[in-house]
């Protein structure tokens, strides 16, 4: 049997999601209001840290429009249990009890303690500010290298520390292999929380069906599946009486990668009263209770040799969990253990990472979780070895590149990497920079003095993608496997339908599943439609996120769909009373190989089976298949990315001249989509690296409560992105794919401030933490002046 060529996969074909988006009809969670909805506003805790005194409500049940006002005492009954964290690390880690009210006390500034139900968004509102809570104040720790020290304040008193896991990873012989080095290089480097942004806040609808008992969950997240069963098992209510909807879901970027408290006091809330629930957080509501990205302080040290051969990597972190544990916070930075080491090779490396609690918003996935701090990390301490031994910075990483390899490599961390060629992305990268001539014409500047300096930074990376195979998940007590679900079916009329357990917020899945599947059944994607995002629909599934969707979930639509090919052959065999070993595929018909005989068109074959009338003997009707595909290994994408900014040493303004990146994402389905994820991802990572901080004062009250306050970047402050690509496929599925969501978001943070250093390196500076922003920079050369002045 031969089968049609790829067609579709590999063109940019328009994305079919884009019209609604951009004309206005799109439908956000937002836009959901049935008759009869209840609005509901929390009250939030203005302190970081304090014990609840007393809630006076009455001030507010006297307001116009206002149905009920509940404090944790009033439904914390209504709950089996709090708020799960799904990942713990460690058999002793510390979990604290966090529950959708406070009880009692308070942890975090935007801890909620009440809720006011109303009749419109802003009377809600407004009764909540009369709700009268008096607060006894206790002392808050803020600062993360401060939260384990003697007589430090305790997030959690019944705890009895602010320590909440430790966790090891150690492969070689690492001591020997610091003890034989020519030379040792050690830096700090910081990872500021950051304020996820996406451009729509979260939202949650709960409506009551008063017929069937069940409850149908309208909420703005990445996982439907998640939130169903984590709902279910919280609140006591049958999963199969909770039906999730993502409608149109406008960025996650992780932060929607979770179950929050308003999921919860929604569902209980209409529950309780019998009528729909709805809340939608402001821009300061998701600076204060949103999840917060990053947050470690990485102290790393690396070995050498005097030709910059690297022998061994110890890294130490200190990771900011925040006030609880929301569902992965402790294993966002265990999953860059496994990518501290990038694409370099060499004997031994030990991690460490130490968890702790603050008085701040609780930490959780940001775009590239765990990948993006592990590069920034390792690229940062790359540049810093390259100054110690005056080599240059590209020659170093060329040195302890990785061969190409085509099946899985053990690398450093432990894990497999399933395939690489990594010295040629890189020269690729060097080549589009022109990266001989940019050192030429910074050369010239530091002679003649330029007041403007030019600088060239590298961000190497490979991240773990596809999350992620079950046995690897079990093995770091993820309590989540990582298989995915679709079904593909052709109708009566020869159409297509693809259910996947995919929920996309922005990433394309329905252009790019159709594509796969119009290749596999040798149709038009036009004729393919993609539904997701919705529980009754598509009850099997792992949701989006970790950059997994196309390289589990489409591989789970490219093996349903071949599965329905299979059938059809059948079928058509028996329609052209021929063996279907002798048929071919192509361009949706089914014929003898090498004949000018009689044909059958896909479109045919599925209406025989629909009908059911000339079957082959015991095979069912229909023309469907179910497949679930749970991959052997993590996918990993890797590149180069390689910026070039100028840098005024008498401003310390940074101006991103170039950016280039490489990447290589195994095999492209959609040109067009993976040009715009790195657009996203690295505007994210610039936003990192020049602008972004989630600041508090001394006290844990938050100093950048909106937007005003917390500087994102504009179109305006970012550069044209000269992408290309390498392809390496993967072999750890049928497709070859690897993935591309998160890639920008890794590289662009330390290729963005490693060549912010190099612009001053000259002038003695070694370290900017990030962000980098004209005030660190100018400070940065006034304390190299004095140094050696």
């Amino acid at each position: 049997m031969t089968t049609t060529a790829p067609r579709y996969v590999g063109t940019s074909l328009p994305r079919k999601e884009d019209p609604a988006l951009l004309t206005g009809r799109a439908t956000w969670t937002d836009d959901i209001a049935p008759a009869g909805t209840l609005h509901l506003a929390v009250v939030r805790s203005p302190l970081p840290h304090a014990k609840i005194v007393s809630i006076e409500t009455a001030a507010a049940l006297e307001q116009e429009g206002v149905r009920a006002v509940y404090t944790a005492e009033d439904i914390d009954h209504e709950f089996l249990a709090g708020i799960p964290c799904g990942w713990p690390v460690t058999e002793d880690i510390k979990i604290p009890d966090h529950r959708p009210l406070a009880r009692g006390e308070v942890n975090h500034v935007g801890d909620g303690v009440a809720v006011v139900l109303a009749t419109s968004a802003r009377a809600a509102r407004d009764a909540a500010d009369l709700v009268d809570v008096e607060y006894d104040e206790l002392p808050a720790v803020v600062d993360m290298a401060d939260s384990l020290a003697e007589g430090a304040p305790l997030v959690h008193e019944e705890l009895g520390t602010n320590h909440c896991y430790t966790w090891p990873l150690a492969t070689g012989d690492v001591d020997a292999a610091f003890a034989e080095a020519d030379v040792v290089v050690s830096g700090q480097y910081l990872q500021q929380r950051l304020i996820p942004s996406p451009m729509e806040p979260r939202a949650v609808v709960c409506v009551p069906d008063q017929v069937g008992g069940g409850f149908t969950v309208y909420t703005a997240t990445q996982v439907p599946h998640f939130v169903r069963d984590i709902l279910s098992a919280v609140t006591g209510i049958a999963d199969t009486k909770i039906r999730v909807i993502a409608p149109d879901v406008g960025g996650g970027f992780g932060a929607k990668l979770n179950v929050y408290a308003e999921e919860f006091l929604a569902l209980v809330l209409a529950r309780k009263l019998g009528a729909p629930v709805k809340w939608t957080e402001t821009r300061s509501e998701h600076h204060q209770a949103t999840t917060h990205g990053r947050g470690q302080i990485q102290d790393i040290s690396i070995a050498a040799t005097s030709e910059g051969k690297i022998l061994g990597m110890k890294v130490e972190l200190l990771a900011d969990m925040g006030a609880y544990l929301q569902l992965l916070t402790p294993g966002i930075a265990v999953f860059g253990a496994f990518t501290f080491c990038g694409l370099y090779d060499f004997g031994s490396y030990s991690f460490t990472c130490r968890g702790v609690f603050t008085n701040l918003t609780p930490t959780d996935a940001y775009r590239g979780a765990g990948r993006s701090e592990a590069a920034y990390g390792h690229e940062r301490i790359m540049d810093d070895l390259a100054r110690e031994l005056g080599m240059d910075a590209a020659e170093l990483r060329l040195r302890n590149l990785h061969p190409k390899f085509d099946e899985p490599r053990t690398v450093p961390s432990g894990v497999q990497y399933d395939s690489g060629d990594y010295e040629t992305c890189m020269r690729k990268a060097m080549e589009l920079a022109d990266y001989d001539a940019l050192r030429e014409e910074q050369r010239k500047r530091r002679e003649s003095g330029d007041p403007v300096q030019l600088g060239i930074g590298f961000g190497n990376f490979t991240e773990s993608g596809g999350l992620s195979p079950s046995k690897v998940a079990a093995g770091v007590r993820l309590q989540s496997g990582g298989w995915e679900q679709s079904t593909v079916r052709m109708t009566t009329s020869g159409k297509v339908e693809v259910i996947t357990g995919t929920s996309p917020h922005g990433q394309g899945h329905e252009t790019a599943w159709s594509q796969i599947v119009a290749d596999r059944l040798g149709v038009h994607p036009d004729d393919v439609e993609v539904l997701h995002g919705d529980t009754l629909i598509a009850p099997f599934g792992r949701d989006t996120y970790g950059s997994r969707s196309l390289s589990v979930g489409g591989t789970a639509v490219h093996l349903a769909a071949g599965k329905v090919l299979d059938k059809a052959m059948l079928i058509a065999a028996h329609l052209l009373e021929a063996d279907e070993k002798d048929l071919e595929f192509e361009g949706g018909k089914f014929q003898v190989v090498g004949t000018a005989g009689p044909s059958v068109t896909i479109q045919e074959v599925a209406g025989a089976a629909s009908l059911a009338a000339n079957l082959p003997e015991g095979m069912e009707p229909n023309l469907t298949a179910d497949s679930a595909f749970d991959p052997p290994n993590f996918t990993w994408p890797f590149g180069t990315h390689i910026c070039v900014t100028e840098v005024d040493t008498e401003t310390g303004f940074t101006r991103i001249r170039r950016y280039v990146a490489v990447d290589d994402c195994g095999v492209v389905v959609n040109p067009t989509i993976v040009e715009g994820q790195l657009h996203g991802g690295i505007a994210q990572g610039i936003g990192q690296a020049l602008y972004e901080h989630a600041t508090f004062d001394d006290a844990g009250n938050p100093t950048a409560g909106n937007l005003a306050s917390y500087t994102v970047p504009s179109a305006t402050d970012l550069p044209n992105f000269e992408l290309e690509q390498t392809v390496t496929p993967s072999p750890t599925n049928p497709m070859g794919v690897k993935g591309i969501g998160e890639s920008g978001a890794i590289g662009s943070s330390p290729a963005v401030v490693n060549s912010v250093i190099d612009a001053v390196s000259h002038l003695g500076v070694t370290h900017v933490d990030m962000p980098a922003t004209p005030q660190a920079v100018w400070r940065a050369i006034m304390q190299a002046n004095q140094q050696t002045a």
